[in-house]
């Protein structure tokens, strides 16, 4: 087992990542999502679980707009079936979690990561694994440094620990909804924000541009000070978050391995669900 999950590790692709046996992808639920709304200082976070309750806990921190279920409704289906207990939140001011709507003050990582934190303890898990997306990703990476006695394993994929003018092209040029968003994306989050897409992703994108004009940096000094083992997954073809990100993080998070989807984009875990599974599944599952 130890021996198959280092050649997963090390492959530079997605092809032959089986080391766990995942059931085949489904659009609809296979699991019971059992939802609860936790008080967290002046929010109400809404808080998803699946999977047995004395399951290995594993927290899912979705990205940018992202809620629970449009981001990890595969993690939720099939990792239960491997003996996870499966934590997903709707960030605050994101899905369920509104009103109000979100807000991003110039620490808004800390603040999705100190929340995280505070659901975990709500929920009496005093150890955890943790897999971030995107935004999400930045902030498990703020989370595991935080918080080391109680952040297991990390896995993270789609994150920057800094912005550049590259990255703020990036953003600019799916600025707008209507026209450079996939009709997929449109069909996964206007249902959850209608008109207010458009003025919430205006409010992000500006958020960047805030960021990197005051120095850019996201995390760089928390991934430095990461503790537990880290896994690093990132789409070759990432139009998004471009593959330097990823290097940067292998290179600066102590002890981390990293797996690239050779032809992957930002959407790794949701376009090749089952391999995506198989892989956290069997890293997750290490002691």
């Amino acid at each position: 087992m130890m021996l198959l999950a280092r050649r997963c590790l090390s492959s530079g692709g997605a092809k032959g990542v089986v080391s766990v046996a995942i059931r085949r992808a489904s659009s609809e639920p296979a699991q019971e999502r059992r939802w609860k709304e936790l008080n967290i200082g002046e929010a109400k976070i809404a808080v998803v679980e699946t999977g047995p309750e004395d399951g290995t806990p594993v927290l899912c921190m979705p990205g940018a707009l992202g809620t629970a279920e449009t981001d990890f409704s595969g993690q939720l289906d099939d990792l239960p079936e491997h003996g996870f207990r499966v934590i997903s939140f709707d960030p605050r001011g994101y899905g369920k979690s509104r009103p109000p709507t979100r807000t991003y003050p110039p620490d808004f990582y800390h603040i999705d990561a100190n929340d995280a934190a505070t659901i975990m303890e709500s929920l009496g898990i005093q150890k955890y694994s943790v897999m971030g997306w995107s935004d999400g990703a930045n902030a498990a990476v703020i989370l595991a440094a935080n918080h080391p006695d109680a952040v297991a394993r990390l896995v993270m994929f789609g994150g920057n620990s800094y912005i550049t003018q590259e990255d703020i092209d990036a953003y600019e040029a799916t600025r707008d909804v209507a026209t450079k968003w996939s009709a997929g994306m449109k069909a996964k989050h206007v249902p959850v924000y209608g008109r207010d897409l458009q003025p919430m992703w205006d409010s992000f994108c500006d958020a960047m541009l805030a960021i990197y004009r005051t120095g850019g940096v996201i995390n760089k000094d928390e991934a430095k000070l990461i503790k537990c083992p880290t896994l690093i997954v990132h789409g070759k073809k990432d139009p998004i978050v471009p593959l330097m990100h990823a290097e940067w993080y292998h290179k600066n998070i102590p002890g981390a391995s990293v797996y690239y989807f050779e032809e992957g984009k930002h959407n790794i875990h949701i376009k090749y669900r089952l391999q995506f599974n198989a892989l956290v599944s069997t890293f997750l599952s290490f002691s």
